[in-house]
């Protein structure tokens, strides 16, 4: 099921709407229960957001890529394609911003979204208010991020570690000169770090980092989206070993 189209003309999933232009953001909603659809879908727009419904994953998926959005909110257990399934396709794509929808007592499916790249997860039975906040927390990092960094590159500097360079504007990560293809919670995680190598940041500074001050997170989710950093990492350099556990404190980024 899939609402009608949206009047917003849609762009490639990794590009960005021309500068000054305000768009309404635009939300893909998938879960096979129709009832959640209905209701949360009717709140979101409620709020001003398009929102685009899919009751499996392999719609979702078809639909997200002709008709790109700003943010993905997945159910887990779905047919035709499950969430997992579906994270993997769209992250094989692009970074979008990601929340998955799991059940309260899957603390597996929690940690495994976060592996594979969800940038947040909420637990059902859910609060609606407290998922519009975390769309609205993923959407306003993802816009800080590009805003803030449209200052610092455009006077040709940017942020270079090393064989680390991270340019915001363009949401980019380079390794050596290869791009790394973050998330924007691995994004933001990577700044936070590399900002002040050498210098340790609790997991609690962390999660402000990525996700203010508003937003309860669990210690492990850091936990798993350094482990999903890590790995990316060594996909282009097995050798990568910046970033470092001291365990009971926090990470650190080493001053190189």
């Amino acid at each position: 099921m899939e609402t009608p189209h949206s009047p917003y003309a849609p762009q490639p999933a990794s590009s960005q709407p021309p500068s000054g232009v305000a768009t309404t953001p635009i939300i893909a909603l998938v879960d096979d229960d129709r009832n959640i659809l209905a209701s949360v879908q009717m709140t979101l727009e409620s709020e001003g957001f398009t929102v685009h419904t899919y009751t499996d994953g392999e719609s979702a998926l078809q639909g997200i890529i002709s008709r790109p959005v700003s943010l993905a909110v997945l159910d887990v257990k779905m047919p035709r394609m499950d969430g997992m399934e579906l994270l993997q396709r769209l992250r094989a794509r692009s970074n979008l911003p990601v929340i998955f929808l799991t059940s309260k007592d899957e603390e597996l499916d929690q940690l495994m979204g976060l592996r594979l790249g969800a940038d947040d997860y909420i637990t059902k039975p859910f609060s609606q208010r407290l998922l519009i906040e975390r769309i609205r927390a993923l959407l306003r990092r993802q816009d800080a991020s590009r805003a803030e960094a449209s200052g610092v590159t455009a006077t040709g500097s940017a942020i270079v570690r090393g064989q680390l360079s991270l340019d915001e504007t363009r949401h980019q990560c380079l390794w050596g000169g290869q791009d790394i293809a973050l998330t924007v919670t691995e994004f933001l995680l990577v700044k936070a770090l590399a900002m002040r190598p050498g210098m340790v940041k609790s997991r609690d500074q962390l999660i402000d980092a990525a996700y203010g001050d508003n937003i309860y997170v669990d210690d492990r989710t850091i936990d798993s989206h350094i482990k999903r950093v890590r790995k990316k990492f060594r996909q282009v350099d097995d050798s990568f070993n910046q970033i470092e556990t001291l365990y009971g404190i926090g990470y650190r980024y080493r001053d190189e």
